[in-house]
């Protein structure tokens, strides 16, 4: 066990204990170094226990999965330290309460503090299941979920989570937490697979709403307004769906799922029957105007034309609108009426980055627009911008893990990969975007993957890449760009300069060039007029690590 005021690696100080479990424990600790604090699990290896054995390879297979996820609803591995007789993973240090002690205290939730609740884990299981190969969470439940002062939540402990195989008729080992698992989840029902997780994850609302807890006798989901009247008929319809024992009667996925609780209405009996209604005398009508086909095509001409008015007007009330809300709003407008019309989208995107901050709202306002269309948006003429720019506004202007210590430009270039990706794939490979979507790709891929190679000894030939990829970078930054872009690349470069000065050199690059890489930016930014104080403090950073960076490569030489 670590004892208080350990320092470990020389730079993460223990500051006390905040959690245990079965073999391991959670301690807060200070990195000393950037001056942040972070979680620390310790799980210690005991000789001849095979149990802990089964423990510590399932420690270190969570980090390694966790290493290499990047989502506001889940915290960062950020370190991994393997010692004889320990194990330390480093990641964030999340602040708040379970939902599980928020029940314990309070009881059931209210309704609309728990579909919020719900969308941000429908979207944080979508993306876990959207990995290549899809990764299953399998262990949904208000103690894994937890509540941060500022109402976010984060998906914690992944200590079951398994990758999918394909070929898998079955899962080899049963786990979940009883309950809450789907039945597939313990053995001869199958492999699991995202089903089970949209089956925990409805068995999670539920005790949330209602405040029975599943794993209490008698162990059954009695329907959600026999426990409370006041709840939505088409949210227990919902749940109901969620929670089928065959995964064939539930939910594919969970954008599917989504889609169903942000149209609420639409699972209500009521408003079924009344659209059976509709269909019926839609189909009563139709039968008595076929004589009128003329009349209707004349009126689906007239309905195109008022559409694309409509439309018309949408788009210059946003424009002209003076709050943001507005925009946004009329934008939405726009998009019912052409949901694959890629203008309005980037309407949005430069709505949303016009104050030079893309916040963690406002990531959730675009991927409630943009993720129900997008397989279709993909299809559509202009889609290659509309990615480029969103992953401009990762890479640029995303807030998520900014402090005033950590400019979280990392985070920032991480988030925006899978952006600047699609930009490359469906656009024009001559363009000056598909260039720079490429480049920005490949350098936003570096720092995805650089810890995992540095821990596996296989990072040689991944920094002259990067070098070539930096250089590319600078030479596109022209009259054009923005100050405060151009300012981020050469911020990027410095300190990838001063970092990576050693490990360049070590892949074949010449003093010479990495010299002439930081002269250029001097040069270039020493001229620079800046015009806010944000730009002014970002020229000032720059030019005051100039002699910091000359010596990191004169050292590496």
């Amino acid at each position: 066990m670590a004892e208080i005021g350990t320092v470990i690696e020389g730079k993460y100080e223990i500051l006390k204990l905040i959690g245990k479990g079965g073999m391991s424990k959670v301690y807060l600790a200070m990195d000393n170094n950037l001056n942040k604090q972070w979680a620390i699990k310790e799980i210690v290896r005991e000789a001849r226990d095979r149990n802990n054995e089964v423990i510590v390879q399932s420690a270190i297979a969570e980090a390694n999965m966790m290493k290499k996820l990047d989502h506001p609803c889940l915290p960062r591995i950020v370190d991994i330290i393997n010692h004889d007789n320990v194990i330390y993973v480093v990641m964030d240090y999340i602040e708040g309460e379970p939902l599980s002690k928020i029940l314990q205290q309070d009881g059931a939730q209210p309704q609309e503090v728990v579909l919020e609740w719900a969308e941000s884990l429908c979207g944080v299981l979508e993306y876990l299941h959207s990995q290549n190969p899809p990764i299953i969470y399998r262990d949904m439940k208000p103690a894994n979920v937890m509540l941060q002062p500022n109402g976010n939540i984060k998906l914690i402990d992944f200590g079951i989570a398994r990758e999918y195989k394909e070929h898998n008729l079955e899962d080899t080992v049963a786990l979940g937490t009883k309950g809450y698992a789907a039945p597939e989840q313990f053995g001869g029902r199958g492999q699991t697979d995202a089903r089970t997780d949209i089956y925990c994850l409805g068995v999670t609302l539920y005790h949330l709403l209602t405040g029975h807890n599943p794993c209490d006798p008698p162990y059954k989901l009695n329907p959600l307004r026999e426990m409370n009247p006041n709840l939505s008929a088409g949210l227990e319809n919902i749940i109901i769906k969620c929670t089928q024992l065959n995964p064939a009667d539930r939910y594919d996925s969970c954008a599917e799922l989504l889609y169903a609780l942000r149209h609420l209405e639409e699972s209500d009996e009521g408003y079924r029957k009344k659209q059976k209604r509709k269909i019926g005398l839609f189909f009563g009508m139709l039968a008595t105007s076929a004589v009128f086909a003329v009349s209707g095509v004349v009126f689906n001409f007239l309905k195109n034309k008022t559409n694309n008015s409509n439309f018309d007007n949408f788009m210059i009330i946003a424009k002209t609108s003076v709050t943001d809300e507005e925009k946004v709003e009329n934008y939405e407008k726009a998009i019912e009426i052409k949901p694959n019309s890629i203008e309005p989208y980037i309407g949005i995107v430069d709505t949303f980055k016009s104050d030079a901050s893309f916040t963690i709202e406002e990531e959730n306002s675009l991927k409630r627009i943009i993720n129900p269309g997008l397989a279709s948006l993909r299809e559509s003429k202009g889609y290659d911008k509309l990615a480029y720019e969103i992953g401009k506004t990762y890479w640029y202007y995303y807030e998520y893990g900014k402090t005033e210590e950590d400019d979280n430009q990392i985070t920032r270039m991480k988030s925006s990969i899978q952006w600047f990706h699609d930009a490359a794939q469906y656009g024009d490979p001559e363009s000056v975007d598909y260039r720079l979507a490429t480049t920005y790709e490949q350098i936003g891929l570096f720092y995805k993957n650089i810890t995992v190679s540095v821990n596996e000894a296989s990072d040689k030939g991944m920094y002259i890449e990067y070098f070539n990829n930096l250089s590319s970078l600078m030479s596109e930054m022209d009259e054009e760009q923005s100050e405060m872009l151009k300012l981020e690349v050469y911020k990027l470069c410095i300190n990838s300069l001063e970092t990576y000065a050693y490990k360049i050199a070590s892949d074949g690059v010449s003093k010479e060039n990495e010299m002439m890489m930081l002269e250029n930016i001097i040069g270039i930014v020493e001229k620079m007029e800046t015009t806010s104080e944000k730009t002014d403090a970002m020229k000032t950073e720059i030019l005051e690590r100039n002699d910091f960076v000359r010596e990191a490569i004169e050292k590496a030489y």
